[in-house]
């Protein structure tokens, strides 16, 4: 497999501002030996997060970024609350640094006090926590991590990475009754959502990557808003403005595993003035998910909040029509989460169209499902998931949208396993890379909580649903089963399975007249710099 055949090179990113790759003595754009473990669901992360913090000790370092902190938000049982345990760490000396999105304001359904209210118990602790609004107007930070560092102690290193904010409504398992401390959504999914969610838990030479971004966020010398009001309301709550220095970086952890992880952002193109690490923005994620796309031969394995925007999936309509054997299987919300009678067409006139783009392109290779639980509400599916043809994974805070690919602030990681894994097919792609054990199994985790099923009894038994052509058909078969249970007005044991098949609802022309420039305005703008808006380039 030549690493190159799905990596950025260091020039490929775009971005020769960062020091991502440079600080490395061979400027490579990814880091080999990590130990990556996929965290399916709140219920799975929470607690091993809350393990690692209580872990450490004065001295460690503890750095995060969020998008939505809810500081009452429980890791565990009482007394786990993510405000106390942060507080806890700071008491303890550990140093507990964190850039959380200041938000828009609360009456539009956003997270100003939340994210405040975070950033003052952290404050008060003796941590130092931050409001960041550098962002485009309109934009946000929607990076999800969390970077422990263990001077003397590097084994215990560890970055967390991916779509789990510290919120409320994330702590859900695989039964998917939902989070206990909920925020409402769409009335759809009931008063406690119930949500389908993943994060990486990282070891290796990638924890310094991790960290190495957020460093970069956190030295940017500019303000953290532009905005006067915003500036006088910092001056009213005596927020801290202003970064204290971060200990330096110590040496990436050692080698403890087979894993290639690159390390991929979103940083819009700001104007008048753009960050210092990334003065016309970086697009690394929408760069890596072109250049693996274009090795696709089999099947492209989707999780997405949104799946939407024609100029995105334009580049999976490309490889649908390239390869006629290709298929393409994605999970997404059956209903947005904003249901109102505005809010409700300005997010799906985005949706209707980039699918019936890529059925173009693709025809009965294109399956779009929706998932529910047991009792048939549905499941808000919050992942952001990527698997081509058993090789390549993506986990992270991007959708598939401009927004993430263009907009806001935005986190990935691309795992490539260096280790074959040895079940048929051995090479779905056809192309010599091989299957790889990281990219298939994660996979296979989500496809089997889909279908209802159970893991085989050893490690390497086989799999029918390690044939992409198999997993297609049998997600197929189970959307249609559940699909005939419900239109036959549940008579009967229900059929195994949690898949429904996603039917698009029908927009008036008057919705989509509305929808469409509210939808290019609000829910999905483009960050990009004018002369790549033009040829649709990243």
């Amino acid at each position: 497999m030549e690493l190159t055949d799905w990596l950025l090179t260091s020039d490929e990113r775009g971005n020769s501002a960062t020091r991502l790759d440079s600080r490395r003595p061979d400027r490579a754009a990814w880091s080999h030996g990590n130990l990556v473990r996929p965290l399916v669901h709140g219920a799975t992360y929470f607690p091993a997060l809350l393990s690692a913090i209580r872990a450490q000790r004065a001295g460690d370092l503890l750095l995060f970024t969020d998008w939505r902190g809810d500081p009452d938000e429980r890791l565990g049982g009482p007394g786990t609350e993510i405000g106390t345990v942060l507080c806890e760490a700071a008491a303890r000396g550990v140093i507990v640094k964190g850039l959380v999105w200041r938000s828009h304001l609360d009456r539009f359904q956003f997270s100003e006090a939340e994210n405040r209210h975070l950033g003052e118990e952290v404050e008060a602790a003796g941590g130092e926590c931050l409001l960041d609004m550098r962002v485009r107007p309109g934009g946000s930070h929607h990076q999800k991590l969390v970077v422990l560092r263990h001077p003397g102690r590097p084994e215990l290193d560890t970055a967390f990475v991916g779509g789990i904010d510290l919120c409320h409504n994330r702590h859900d398992d695989a039964a998917h009754n939902g989070d206990p401390q909920s925020l409402p959504i769409a009335a759809a999914y009931g008063p406690h959502p119930p949500w389908h969610d993943i994060q990486l838990a990282i070891r290796g030479p990638a924890v310094g990557d991790i960290e190495a971004g957020f460093r970069e966020r956190w030295d940017d010398p500019a303000p953290l808003t532009r905005s006067p009001l915003v500036r006088l309301r910092e001056l009213a709550h005596r927020e801290d403005t202003r970064a204290d220095p971060l200990p330096p970086q110590a040496p990436d952890p050692s080698p403890c595993g087979s894993h290639i992880v690159q390390a991929l952002r979103t940083y819009p193109n700001r104007l008048l003035r753009g960050y210092d690490f990334a003065p016309d923005g970086e697009r690394s994620i929408a760069r890596g998910y072109r250049k693996a796309l274009r090795r696709a031969r089999t099947l492209i394995y989707l999780e997405d909040q949104y799946l939407w925007s024609p100029h995105v999936v334009e580049c999976f309509a490309e490889a649908l029509t390239a390869h006629p054997g290709l298929r393409l299987i994605a999970v997404i919300p059956s209903v947005p989460e904003q249901d109102g009678r505005l809010t409700r067409p300005m997010n799906l006139i985005g949706r209707v169209t980039a699918l019936d783009g890529l059925r173009r392109a693709g025809g009965g290779r294109v399956a779009v499902y929706g998932l529910e639980n047991h009792a048939g509400t549905p499941v808000y599916v919050h992942a952001k998931v990527c698997v081509i043809d058993d090789v390549w994974a993506s986990v992270g805070s991007d959708n598939i949208n401009l927004r993430s690919w263009t907009h806001d602030s935005e986190l990935t990681c691309a795992v490539l396993d260096e280790t074959p894994d040895p079940r048929e097919p051995r090479d779905p792609g056809g192309l010599g890379d091989g299957a790889r054990g990281f990219a298939r199994e994660l996979r296979l985790e989500l496809s089997r909580e889909h279908l209802d099923q159970e893991a085989p009894r050893t490690q390497h038994a086989p799999d029918p649903l390690c044939d992409p052509l198999n997993a297609f058909d049998a997600f197929a078969a189970s959307a249609t089963a559940l699909d005939a249970w419900h239109d036959e007005g549940r008579r009967g044991p229900r059929p195994p399975g949690r898949l429904r098949t996603y039917r698009p609802p029908s927009l008036s022309r008057t919705a989509k007249t509305l929808g469409t420039p509210l939808h290019r305005l609000l829910v999905d703008p483009d960050g990009r710099p004018f002369s790549l808006r033009r040829r649709n380039d990243y």
